[in-house]
């Protein structure tokens, strides 16, 4: 089981957090490339508003392409199987790696941008089925570890990004970050994406397809045991089987449901709210204010302007410990009490950074206690919205309705995520420091939200939750 997440993980949710950071590194060598093949081209000068526009065109892209990859990966999923969809979400990412390794060569912007857009989708599918996938073949006792592989994969994506974004400061490993980190070689930096899409070529075909897809969707009931043979053993895998086979039964042949058909279904109609209120509210957690005013926070600390890099980098190490802790927690802590004491300890983050960024210079001690609450704030948020998340999503819905439901919550985190892009420069610049009031709020009311509405799901089947969710789609007399 855990081969089988590694092998997910490598060409799912870690592109997308690779992605993600590995942009930032090579930003004055993109700028440069683009001057340079505008001049050679029209044989004038780039105007700076311009090359603003066109760089900002190349780092969001990416979130529009994922939004196109998650719209998709739900059909994706039950038209080639969870395993199909990411195994040919591979030529995608292999297919970006090529147009944006051969931008700089043929002296061609565009594909860069073709390129991101590419890789954006693939993050997108893979951030859709990859949770899909892991929380159909895994047992329920392990369910909530073995899904936690989706953030740990994410978290591990963005730190490997900001590891090799150190390329001009780092003493070791110099021969092959410079070559990735160079002038004429930093198209290899970005096409390096192919790399964990050739691992998962590699490895994902010696596993089996998603047991409950095989029975459910493909009425196989000899593949699906033995794919549950493969995963859990020749003398564990009975249990599974009649759950699924309960699960088939209760179905009675219903047919998988489309995005649009869970808005109208009163059967679903909490568990939908659920992940949206959810995915919105870890989007919208306060996260990327936190690493914007992170290195203000750091200098104010007294930390020399060459060594903040290294203590990025502590964040990203720390937001990846933190999503390897909770995965070894989940199963039996719970659900419930790690997201709702994550969402609550976030809000006394900001509560107290609002207060230390206000009254920064009036005690010597008040810079240190900021940066105190940003360490505290993505520890917090790591063992809570940022892994419990798309756990929950996998859980909350039975095998007809949870790829929609996927594509849905993907969709709906992307358009989070384009938004609070678009708007928090806005946001700081007008509020400032209290900025932290606006998302300690959201934070507050999505604590509540999911204290009185979500049931905890921690070692119960599809079924069992779904019965949880009855009386609220129904009413109480139901």
């Amino acid at each position: 089981l855990f081969l089988a997440v590694c092998a997910v993980g490598i060409g799912g949710t870690f592109q997308y957090g690779y992605n993600v950071s590995i942009i930032n590194a090579p930003t004055q060598h993109i700028h440069k490339f683009l001057n340079e093949t505008w001049s050679s081209r029209y044989h004038k000068e780039l105007n700076p508003d311009l090359l603003t526009f066109l760089w900002s065109v190349i780092a969001s892209i990416f979130s529009l392409g994922g939004l196109c990859g998650a719209l998709i990966g739900g059909s994706m999923a039950i038209r080639l199987g969870r395993k199909g969809a990411l195994l040919m979400n591979n030529v995608i990412a292999i297919l970006a790696s090529i147009l944006m390794g051969i931008s700089f060569p043929t002296g061609l912007f565009e594909l860069l941008i073709a390129g991101r857009f590419l890789i954006g989708i693939n993050s997108g599918i893979g951030f859709c089925v990859q949770p899909l996938y892991v929380g159909e073949f895994a047992p329920k006792h392990l369910r909530g570890g073995l899904a936690m592989g989706t953030s740990i994969f994410l978290t591990g994506g963005i730190l490997t990004g900001q590891i090799i974004g150190l390329r001009q400061e780092m003493l070791f490993f110099p021969p092959v970050l410079e070559l990735l980190g160079g002038e004429k070689h930093w198209p290899l930096l970005l096409s390096s994406s192919c790399v964990p899409a050739f691992a998962q070529l590699l490895f994902l075909p010696w596993f089996p397809e998603s047991p409950r897809y095989l029975l459910i969707d493909r009425g196989d009931e000899l593949s699906c045991a033995k794919a549950l043979k493969r995963f859990h053993g020749s003398s564990d895998y009975r249990r599974e089987m009649e759950d699924i086979q309960r699960e088939c039964f209760a179905l009675d042949g219903e047919k998988p449901k489309k995005p649009w058909q869970l808005f109208t279904d009163r059967g679903v109609r909490w568990q939908l709210i659920t992940i949206i209120v959810m995915t919105m509210g870890q989007q919208l957690s306060g996260i990327n204010a936190i690493y914007f005013y992170a290195t203000y926070v750091f200098e104010q600390a007294g930390i020399l302007a060459e060594k903040i890099p290294y203590v990025t980098l502590g964040t990203g190490v720390c937001e990846c410990l933190t999503a390897l802790s909770c995965g070894l927690l989940i199963d039996h802590v719970g659900r419930r009490c790690l997201i709702i004491g994550g969402y609550v300890l976030m809000t006394l983050w900001c509560t107290v950074l609002t207060f230390s960024l206000t009254y920064q210079d009036l005690y010597s001690w008040v810079p240190y206690m900021s940066m105190a609450c940003v360490f505290a704030f993505i520890l917090s948020f790591g063992m809570g919205p940022g892994g419990i998340t798309n756990t929950l999503t996998a859980e909350l819905f039975v095998q007809s309705s949870r790829p929609a439901a996927h594509m849905i919550a993907g969709t709906v985190s992307w358009i989070s995520f384009f938004t609070i892009g678009m708007l928090f420069p806005f946001i700081v610049n007008g509020l400032q420091q209290y900025c932290f009031v606006v998302f300690l709020l959201e934070c507050f009311f999505v604590a509540a939200f999911i204290f009185l509405i979500i049931p905890e799901t921690k070692n119960k089947s599809f079924l069992e939750i779904k019965k949880e969710f009855h009386k609220l789609n129904f009413g109480r007399n139901a």
